[in-house]
């Protein structure tokens, strides 16, 4: 697992967090809202009465209805990374991450109405007598640049895994466990056969089932983080002056936080905003094809909630239930994974200025301090190192009250560490250190006026939001498969689905969360492109649908 953890981060490094990464994606948004005028501001209120069918055309073409998409969208976007994503953002760029993934989700919102509105246009019915749409089909219909179609098509399958499948069952698995005990194999294979029987029905049962649960996990989980917000209503207006006072500075230590430069939060913001709310990645308009609507535009409309619930509503409730508690900056006992430990030469103190910001300097990569891995033969006694000679450093903290354990029981003999990593496998590592994903959301909703039931609603709420994720996301995959094999594809294509489903349940969190940090890129680029060549035909094809909104209503009064 190491081996991959490490390969993984390495294409990151020239992906998804490489300097250039976050410019592209906020500066494709920049120019489609600069173009085209505003339109997440100028069609806010027109998107809500699309949704509610306001505009409805009788026999239009399509599986689901403009509301049905959007939830189906929705719950493609709103899941973990409402959760969990929230609060690694936070846990490692600090307050100011939170700024800018409201910034991605702004010009996302134009972003995901240029996309939903292209793909809805080149749209296509397949064998099946269904609805066929995303990036892939304007890319090969409008472009004919089909090689550029199949490369969108394969990432998205890859991406299907990496964003929808894997780290969704992996953060219930792990809060389950935590909150009710629950083995993790547990969880996988029920959760495994309930996917199955809700994405074999294909995009009317999906469609059915989240427009029932996408509003009634939402509503869940507002109140449980009002619960929280309003009980450390004293740290409402500090956390919020943080958001912005370190948006262009960074993030200052604070408790077991060792700081953050404004690069690490910027990219880590922007990183985490594009998981959430998806915008530019081209998943959506997959979701979107299937409306029943006759005007591209309209769909695209609609799509402009997309980013405005899941992100600048969801997300920042998550991230002042996060900040408003303090808990992010507290350490707290907890199993480390071998993947978020790092063992460095000498000792340091997160006490002392000087060694916080070596530290800090070393994590983020830049190591002007020149702090070393460490390499070393430690002698264990009843499970506590003995002179160890070296800082363990797990989640971006100082690791204290450390435990070598093998069995649940305290382990006595020699530990091998080579370049900072612990050799020794089999033993469980314990500690006292800052807590990341959806273990640090649960312990702040544990925080409020429902105490520790609202690590409940949690759990509860990360349960539904995750498991509709998954399933919308086996719908985006069969569209891929579809395209580039054919419908006869799609069965095998679910089977392996639901095997990656329960196999994620049981592997490291670090993992593959640096999994969907890579797939999700390889999905954005080729679509951040295809909309760039088609900038001109956006402004026409959205000037047309109000010429022709306007006579309408026109011919309508007379």
């Amino acid at each position: 697992m190491q081996g991959l953890n490490d390969f993984l981060l390495m294409l990151d490094g020239y992906l998804g967090s490489a300097g250039w990464f976050p410019y592209v994606l906020l500066g494709v948004g920049l120019f489609f809202t600069v173009y085209l005028k505003f339109p997440q501001i100028r069609y806010f209120g027109h998107a809500w009465r699309v949704v509610r069918g306001k505009y409805d055309v009788k026999n239009a073409m399509g599986d689901t209805t403009h509301f049905q998409a959007l939830t189906t969208a929705l719950s493609g976007t709103v899941g973990t990374g409402n959760i969990g994503g929230v609060a690694l953002a936070i846990h490692i760029g600090g307050p100011a991450a939170l700024f800018w993934m409201w910034a991605t989700a702004f010009f996302g919102m134009t972003t995901k109405f240029v996309e939903v509105t292209l793909s809805h246009k080149y749209r296509v019915k397949t064998a099946d007598g269904t609805m066929a749409g995303g990036p892939m089909y304007y890319m090969d219909r409008r472009l004919n640049m089909k090689w550029l179609a199949v490369i969108f098509a394969i990432a998205t399958v890859i991406s299907s895994f990496g964003t929808g499948n894997l780290p969704q069952v992996n953060n219930i698995a792990i809060s389950m466990e935590s909150t009710f005990g629950l083995d993790p194999i547990l969880t996988g294979g029920v959760l495994t056969v309930l996917l199955a029987l809700v994405i074999l029905g294909g995009i009317r049962r999906i469609a059915k089932f989240t427009s029932r649960v996408v509003p009634l996990m939402a509503a869940l989980y507002v109140i449980g983080a009002l619960a929280v917000i309003l009980y450390n209503y004293q740290n409402i207006l500090p956390s919020l002056v943080s958001v912005f006072s370190d948006a262009f500075s960074g993030s200052a230590a604070a408790g077991g936080f060792l700081g953050a430069s404004f690069a690490y939060a910027f990219n880590k913001g922007v990183g985490r905003g594009l998981f959430s709310n998806e915008a530019g990645q081209g998943s959506a308009p997959i979701a979107h094809a299937a409306a029943k609507a006759d005007e591209p535009v309209s769909e695209g409309i609609v799509s402009i909630l997309e980013p405005f619930i899941d992100t600048i509503i969801v997300c920042t409730l998550t991230g002042l239930v996060i900040l408003s508690s303090g808990v992010w900056t507290e350490k707290h006992e907890n199993s480390f994974q071998s993947a978020d430990m790092k063992y460095i030469a000498g000792l340091y103190s997160d006490q002392s200025d000087e060694d916080r910001a070596a530290l800090s300097s070393f994590l983020i990569g830049s190591n002007e301090a020149n702090v070393e891995s460490y390499s070393g033969t430690v002698v264990v006694k009843d499970g506590l190192a003995q002179s160890p000679g070296y800082t363990l450093i797990n989640a971006h903290s100082v690791a204290e009250n450390v435990q070598y354990l093998v069995g649940g029981h305290p382990y006595s003999g020699s530990i091998e560490i080579k370049d900072g990593s612990l050799i020794n496998k089999e033993l469980e590592v314990k500690g006292d250190s800052l807590i990341h994903s959806a273990a640090l959301t649960t312990k702040a909703f544990t925080r409020g006026f429902f105490g520790d039931f609202g690590q409940y609603i949690v759990s509860i709420g990360l349960l539904l939001f995750a498991f509709s994720t998954a399933i919308a996301w086996s719908y985006y995959g069969d569209r891929a498969i579809t395209y580039l094999l054919g419908v006869r594809a799609v069965m095998p294509y679910r089977v392996f689905y639901c095997a990656g489903f329960m196999w994620a349940a049981v592997a490291d969190t670090t993992v593959v969360w640096n999994l969907a940090a890579v797939a999700i890129v390889l999905m954005t680029l080729p679509n951040l492109f295809g909309i760039m060549m088609l900038f001109k035909e956006m402004k026409t094809t959205v000037a047309d649908y109000w010429s022709d909104f306007y006579q309408q209503r026109s011919e309508h009064k007379d």
